[in-house]
């Protein structure tokens, strides 16, 4: 079959300006993004056309969108709305209802004539002549068919391990839940959640355990390590995969089971065999297939040997990866999930924390096959003063309250209402932001000079600066700069160029064979005269590494709020940018907040923080609707 497409200027540019008809157009307006151009006029050329040239520009501009989902997140786009819900790049100025959006009828007809799709929920996703359909129409919502296959799959793993484990040893059970969460730390006001998180761990063949920042998801992880193994006790061992989706959160992940195994009630065979066990990356656990990026060696037909699988920071799990992930769980094994659906999600497609917990947030007594492996952990233990308080009110989506506590100045909570991009750089509000970085930041530095490295990285983890984009007058490098000028100011000898003594690090890659991670966070110090050495932690002792052997850092005077998942800081400084940044979202501002132990500084206007708190993150997709319709 032959035709034409309207044709596509792709000469480098990062975008289409000079395209022709309306797939041009949206190009033009940044709406569309060159990527999501070529891929769409790739899928339409491989199919072929129809040769009617308004029916093809329709249908590749539903492609386009469908692919822009993807890179935005989402699973799906809807057609009926997209002409309401778009956006365009920050800073330009679009007038989005003047595009020549399609009538919506005209638009999914077109589309779903097309030899690109197949339509419904039905499994066959061939055209009449056996060529595969990589798009799927769902009434309005056109997705990738990869994804679609995701979910489905991911529903069908997941309901399919809903029951209880047959084999359990109650009494066994009972005893080490007395011991390891004795009456005394029940609540008057109900059973201790972390009890019952870890009985239905233990129970159930597939389980989730979310919650907020310090409110104990790993205390309970350590217990339910300890009462599995109790459980195999007078059989062979029991074989357990711990696993985060980053190096960094799965190195997090062993540092605090092993911290908790010594203060467990447990017999030392089973510390001992919590202790044994170490935490890998998903991909690590699961094992790159040969020559290729997106394959594993373990699948569905050669499973993972492990009985329990425990998975952390699940926020941060994308779609494919989940897919992926559950396919190559025995069905017998145990799957535990771990992790704060509130928190960012993963930079890839989906939700899938989010969509899999679904309304047991909001609800204690949520109903659908999983809700019964479904625990969510509210009390909190880690936040002081007013931090607690206005994380819950972020969480809440409460704009007003939010912004009432804020202008109320609760103990640990400061709030200046400005944009900093209206300001000098020695403004009060630059001034402010000095004060709060300069103390700790001179302190690493006179400790690096002495060659006190743990003094250096206590003197880190005291305040950190975090900022929502990575460039601009918001952004990382440009408050970096400031900070660096701020201490050539005030240190004498201060130079920041090269390696020096007191510079902080951030890792942005993996090297397993150096232990660091991407996140990971050092200090380079003094080790005797013009020698320097970079000092990392690791499970509470200094690790050195010298500077030439890291080949991926930066300096960390400020990060971005999605690199800080994860850690934590005894005070954080938050910068937002204005209201209309397309990051700004209920999720980036309440992992913000989190990261901070005992105080929050937040440098926003109140409508960038009423934008925020506003607006959750809202990925597209259809997992969350399987699994609780």
């Amino acid at each position: 079959m032959t035709g034409t497409v309207a044709p596509i200027d792709l000469d480098g540019a990062h975008r289409a300006h000079s395209a022709t008809g309306s797939v041009g157009a949206f190009a033009a307006a940044t709406v569309l993004d060159v990527a999501d151009v070529h891929v769409a006029l790739a899928l339409v050329r491989l199919r072929g056309t129809t040769g009617d040239r308004e029916r093809d520009d329709l249908v590749t501009l539903a492609t386009a969108f469908a692919v822009r989902a993807v890179r935005n997140g989402s699973v799906t786009v809807d057609l009926a709305t997209i002409s309401a819900t778009a956006t365009v790049e920050e800073g330009a100025e679009v007038d989005l209802a003047a595009l020549p959006w399609p009538e919506t009828e005209r638009w999914i007809t077109a589309v779903a004539d097309s030899l690109l799709v197949a339509q419904g929920d039905e499994a066959d996703d061939r055209s009449d002549d056996g060529e595969a359909r990589p798009l799927r129409l769902l009434g309005t919502r056109l997705a990738l068919d990869r994804y679609w296959r995701h979910e489905r799959a991911i529903v069908d793993d997941l309901t399919s391990r809903a029951g209880e484990i047959e084999t359990v040893d109650r009494s066994v059970l009972d005893a080490g839940l007395d011991r390891l969460f004795p009456s005394s730390t029940r609540s008057s006001s109900g059973p201790d959640a972390q009890r019952v998180a870890a009985e239905t761990a233990v129970r159930r063949s597939f389980s989730v355990i979310a919650g907020g920042p310090g409110t104990g998801k790993t205390t309970t992880v350590a217990a339910v390590l300890a009462l599995l193994h109790e459980q195999a006790e007078g059989g062979d061992p029991l074989r357990v995969a711990l696993a985060a989706p980053t190096g960094k959160a799965a190195a997090r992940l062993t540092e605090a089971v092993h911290a908790q195994a010594p203060t467990l009630d447990v017999v030392p065979k089973v510390r001992d065999a919590i202790l044994a066990t170490e935490a890998s990356t998903i991909h690590r656990l699961l094992g790159r297939a040969p020559g290729s990026n997106s394959r594993f060696r373990h699948d569905r037909s050669n499973r993972l040997p492990h009985q329990v699988v425990v998975i952390d920071e699940t926020s941060m799990v994308s779609l494919s990866l989940m897919a992926r992930l559950v396919e190559a769980v025995r069905p017998t094994a145990r799957l535990v999930l771990v992790g704060d659906p509130q928190q960012l999600a993963s930079v890839e497609a989906g939700a899938v924390l989010g969509d899999i917990v679904g309304p047991a947030v909001e609800s204690d007594q949520p109903t659908g096959p999983l809700a019964d492996g479904i625990v969510v952990l509210r009390t909190v233990h880690r936040f002081a003063g007013g931090v607690g308080e206005l994380a819950r009110s972020i969480e809440a989506g409460d704009a007003d309250a939010v912004v009432d506590l804020l202008g109320a100045a609760p103990d640990g909570v400061t709030w200046i209402d400005r944009d900093v991009a209206a300001e000098t750089a020695d403004s009060d509000v630059a001034t402010t932001i000095r004060d709060a970085v300069v103390g700790p930041a001179t302190d690493v530095v006179a400790a690096s000079r002495r060659g006190d490295a743990q003094a250096a990285l206590e003197a880190m983890a005291r305040v950190q600066l975090l900022c929502a984009h990575r460039s601009g007058p918001h952004g990382v490098a440009t408050w970096r700069a400031r900070v660096e000028a701020w201490l050539t100011r005030s240190i004498d000898g201060y130079n920041p160029h090269g390696w020096y003594a007191g510079r902080p690090l951030l890792v942005t890659a993996n090297d397993y064979n150096l232990g660091l991670f991407n996140g990971d966070t050092g200090v380079v110090v003094s080790d005797g005269p013009d020698r320097l050495q970079s000092a990392f932690e690791r499970r509470g002792e200094i690790v050195h590494v010298s500077p030439t052997r890291l080949s991926a850092v930066e300096t960390l005077y400020a990060m971005t709020i999605h690199k800080s998942q994860g850690s934590q800081f005894g005070e954080v400084v938050v910068i937002l940018p204005d209201e209309t940044s397309p990051i700004l979202t209920r999720e980036l501002l309440y992992t913000a907040v989190t990261r901070a132990e005992r105080s929050v500084t937040i440098v926003g206007t109140e409508a960038a923080v009423r934008s925020a708190v506003d607006r959750p993150v809202n990925r597209a997709s259809g997992l969350r609707d399987r699994l609780w319709r």
